[in-house]
């Protein structure tokens, strides 16, 4: 059997065989990741610059903005890049290792990000006058470390798990990146006990950060109706209806894609789920944030006239 280290390069057949699509699919993923680039970096620039959203929320939500950049652009570009040339790309070994890892990260950094955002929700609602001794900046520091931390050490694993497989029926991945299950299916050895941890760790991680999710929101929902004004209502739903937007959007994909054995994998369905987990889903966090959320409008609103007034 040959040994993995020989495969040089990976064949990445990309999003579509088709030339009629190739053109439309060039300029809306142009256009998706064009936004996704502005909403969330413009997101984090705001939050740096003003003081109003120097609070934990927005601490842990100039993160969540930047860990949506990053794992969108480990991806994004290549799918482009090979729309736009129409033809097949040639990745590197290498090449093809780091982009995993880096996606993996970014990815599982998110999972941890969306699972510290509930907590802090929590601690908002349900303990108000305490939450400025709860959420401390060194417990916000201490959390951030923590969702990094876990997230590299996930990636390594998924990463590890993957390229320790010998490659040698073929180097041709039926996607537009190099994702887990796509590159693992072109194994010729018996992958089930790599699989196994892929989805065991997999498993871990979404299952504790839903854990962390559904227990945070049990004793928000049950402290909302033990308010009985209707503004404190308002306002309690408000705080959290932004949150529970980017969970609803997140997990569903992530479950669909990983959790599950290479086996039961259609690839082209995989290459839509993908498309909605990495292009889609980082352009609509901001977007959801933005929208819904008066503070990050009036600080905008803030800093645009103060912008304003300095390039007069």
């Amino acid at each position: 059997m040959e040994n993995s280290t020989e495969v040089a390069a990976f064949l990445l057949l990309g999003l579509t065989d088709d030339p009629r699509l190739r053109l439309p699919l060039f300029l809306t993923f142009l256009l998706i990741y064009a936004i996704t680039v502005l909403g969330n970096l413009g997101l984090v620039l705001l939050i740096l610059l003003d003081p109003s959203l120097h609070s934990p929320m927005y601490f842990f939500l100039g993160n969540l903005a930047l860990v949506d950049f990053c794992y969108s652009s480990s991806v994004t570009p290549t799918a482009v890049a090979g729309l736009f040339t129409g033809g097949d790309q040639v990745i590197s070994y290498t090449a093809c290792v780091a982009q995993m890892f880096s996606f993996a990260v970014f990815a599982s950094a998110e999972n941890c990000l969306l699972a510290a955002m509930a907590y802090d929700r929590y601690a908002a609602v349900c303990k108000p006058l305490h939450y400025t001794s709860t959420m401390t900046t060194k417990v916000c520091t201490w959390l951030i470390i923590a969702c990094y931390a876990v997230a590299f050490l996930s990636a390594s694993t998924y990463a590890a798990a993957t390229f320790s497989l010998p490659f040698c029926k073929s180097n041709i991945i039926h996607h537009f990146f190099c994702d887990i299950p796509a590159v693992m299916v072109l194994s010729c050895s018996d992958k089930n006990h790599h699989e196994l941890i892929v989805v065991y760790v997999g498993s871990v991680n979404i299952i504790f950060a839903l854990l962390i999710v559904g227990v945070s929101y049990s004793f928000i929902f049950i402290t909302i109706l033990r308010i009985h004004s209707e503004a404190g209502h308002s306002k309690a739903f408000s705080t959290c209806a932004s949150h529970l937007t980017a969970v609803s959007i997140f997990y569903g994909p992530g479950i669909f894609m990983y959790l599950q054995p290479s086996s039961s994998h259609s690839m082209d369905t995989d290459k839509i789920a993908s498309v909605f987990y990495t292009m889609v889903l980082p352009m609509l966090n901001p977007v959801v944030y933005s929208l819904r959320n008066k503070e990050v409008k009036s600080a905008f609103l803030k800093v645009k006239s103060r912008f304003i007034c300095w390039t007069k």
